[in-house]
């Protein structure tokens, strides 16, 4: 690569983005002399074939950004989508990982050639369960028994290029980068600012020498010094996959397996914690009824007569006045059903009783984790895990900027939890669980490494236990502060499901208002039964984000009332959702405990009958 190019801004224009730079076309036509190319939905985005290359068969997925020469107007830049895939190409792409699987394991392989911004966050593929088809491929991915390889070529960004990269050998090349989301989309996000992409791609760190050392990457490929010299990109990667090839083919195929799901539970631990320091430092904390509480951003107004004495005179013990009320003003937008708040005053423990919802006018507010486990979980039952950990626990100070430390201290006080995961076990209506509840209110719920390792203990705790798990999400997305890290708790979540699957032991997924980014498009979309609250937003990106970028939103189209009524089509079309099931039902908050409970009793008496457990015991 050419020298002087260090500085990230200058490495990222001149390099990465380089409307010149080569395609995935151009470097599969390049390596491969008898490449035949497989049917893709539409022609463009995606690339799917097949290929000889040192005497093994390869099945090849490449994304692909237009070329300049594509792009001669609106229609076609909106057409090819900057190279963006759609859930019909993540479609395509299922099939083929299923296509190779047939093939003769030992001399197959699947290599992935990655260059996209991040995945299509079109109302098109919104609909079609975006963030499902994302999970479904990482959880594919990490299972599939044939060797796989893949590369950075260009841009690496978000899902979408996640959804085909989780490969056994990981190569990026010097002048690639890649991110948990563009740097513009992260600067506009953290600082408010989308011109302060230096900034942001400092935080991101998303070169291919800053990812190896966190084991997002193998290898590191060399770039030719001209960004647009096709013959030394090519000569480059095929020396790149020859020594990939071989480094897959000398492990058995179990080995591989195992290796990759080494590699999930380990992303986001810089810190060695052993056995021992989580028996000390994390030990169980119970949770009492009595901890409810709203929002922090709900205000409340503290209310009684000025004409006369209240009641209760003299009898207030501080901890919540009967008088308290809550001002229900909704958002600062009119919601997709047309509620926005009554601009009444209603007692705040009606509203709290009421799980968050006004008793006057029926409108939901967003709901944290004292709430959820209230909603769900028997008096008292429920006792909280791994209560102190935190991001200091697990990442290496270099890894936390000075930005990261200022927007943690922003969000001290606003809830009683320490992170946006809070994980524990207890009952519901007598049935002993684990459980793994987003808390809104701290970072928006938001996926770090912090979030991933307790799910992964949780997960670790059902196992060891026998119990069953149930998730709630309410997430805003990757915490974009940490990373890449951030986007790999994805993979983390992923495998944790796998393993939970493979030991026979349900899965209820709860989708909460609102469910959004990594975390739907990961743990939250793989759930045995998936049951969603009345209105819940289900988008893996935001609308705002969408509107932001040119997209047409309309938020109808992406809540679980209507996500709900179009998953019952799926059945006539499982050669094009697979695996996917969408939501099975829509449950209010009043009815949440008892539409688990149906679910869980279901389990008990189809796959635990006669067997020893220990989660079905009315104590």
């Amino acid at each position: 690569m050419a020298e002087g190019q260090n500085n990230l801004l200058e490495l990222f224009k001149r390099r990465t983005r380089h409307p010149f730079r080569p395609r995935a076309s151009d470097i599969i036509k390049g390596l491969f002399h008898d490449f035949v190319a497989l049917p893709v939905p539409e022609e463009g985005s995606l690339v799917l074939g097949k290929a000889n290359f040192n005497g093994r068969l390869l099945y090849v997925i490449g994304q692909q950004k237009p070329k300049p020469e594509d792009l001669r107007g609106p229609e076609e830049l909106k057409r090819l989508n900057y190279g963006m895939l759609t859930s019909d190409d993540h479609s395509a792409i299922l099939d083929i990982l299923d296509i190779s699987e047939k093939e003769d394991p030992e001399h197959t392989a699947l290599f992935t050639i990655v260059d996209t911004y991040g995945a299509d966050i079109s109302m098109y593929s919104a609909q079609r369960f975006q963030a499902f088809f994302i999970a479904h491929l990482i959880k594919r991915f990490l299972t599939i028994p044939v060797r796989t390889i893949s590369l950075i070529l260009g841009e690496g960004g978000s899902g979408g290029a996640l959804a085909i990269q989780v490969t056994d050998i990981r190569g990026q090349m010097e002048d690639a980068m890649y991110a948990t989301a563009p740097p513009e989309s992260m600067a506009s996000i953290i600082f408010r600012d989308p011109t302060r992409v230096e900034d942001a791609l400092n935080i991101l760190r998303p070169t291919a020498k800053e990812l190896r050392k966190l084991g997002v990457i193998d290898l590191v490929v060399p770039s030719p010094e001209k960004v647009d010299d096709i013959d030394g990109f090519v000569s480059n990667i095929s020396r790149f996959l020859e020594r990939s090839l071989k480094i897959v083919f000398r492990a058995r195929m179990r080995k591989l397996l195992k290796r990759r799901s080494s590699r999930a539970k380990a992303y986001g631990i810089q810190r060695k914690i052993g056995p021992l320091h989580d028996i000390m430092k994390y030990i169980e904390k119970p949770i009492r009824a009595a901890f409810k509480r709203p929002s922090p951003d709900i205000k409340i107004v503290s209310y009684s007569p000025m004409t006369e004495v209240p009641d209760d005179y003299g009898a207030h013990n501080g901890e919540g006045h009967p008088q308290d009320m809550v001002h229900c003003i909704g958002s600062k937008e009119t919601g997709p059903d047309g509620k926005k708040g009554c601009s009444k005053l209603v007692p705040l423990k009606s509203f709290l009783d009421n799980y968050h919802i006004c008793p006057e006018c029926g409108y939901s507010y967003v709901m944290g984790a004292s709430g959820w486990i209230d909603c769900l979980m028997d008096g008292e039952s429920f006792h909280e895990l791994y209560h102190n950990l935190t991001v200091y626990d697990l990442l290496d100070e270099t890894y936390i900027t000075k930005y990261y430390r200022e927007f943690l201290r922003r969000q001290e006080g606003r809830s009683p939890f320490k992170e946006s995961l809070v994980v524990g076990t207890g009952r519901i209506n007598g049935f002993r669980v684990a459980a793994a509840i987003c808390e809104f209110h701290y970072c928006g719920g938001s996926m770090g490494v912090v979030f991933g390792e307790k799910f992964r203990r949780v997960v670790d705790y059902a196992i060891r236990e026998r119990l069953p798990l149930v998730s709630v999400c309410c997430s805003g997305g990757a915490r974009l502060y940490e990373g890449i890290l951030a986007l790999m708790q994805m993979v983390k979540t992923i495998e944790a499901v796998n393993r939970l699957k493979e030991q026979g032991l349900p899965y209820i997924s709860i989708l909460a208002d609102p469910s959004t980014g990594g975390a739907i498009a990961s743990y939250a979309a793989l759930g045995d039964i998936i049951i969603a609250e009345p209105n819940a937003l289900i988008i893996f990106t935001g609308p705002r984000v969408m509107k932001a970028r040119g997209f047409e939103v309309d938020e109808t189209l992406v809540r679980s009332d209507f996500l709900h009524r179009i998953s019952m089509d799926i059945y006539q079309k499982l050669s094009y959702f697979k695996e996917i099931r969408g939501i099975q039902e829509i449950s209010s908050r009043f009815n949440m405990k008892y539409s688990v409970t149906k679910y869980l009793e279901f389990f008990y008496r189809q796959k635990f009958k006669g067997k020893k457990n220990s989660f079905f015991k009315l104590e």
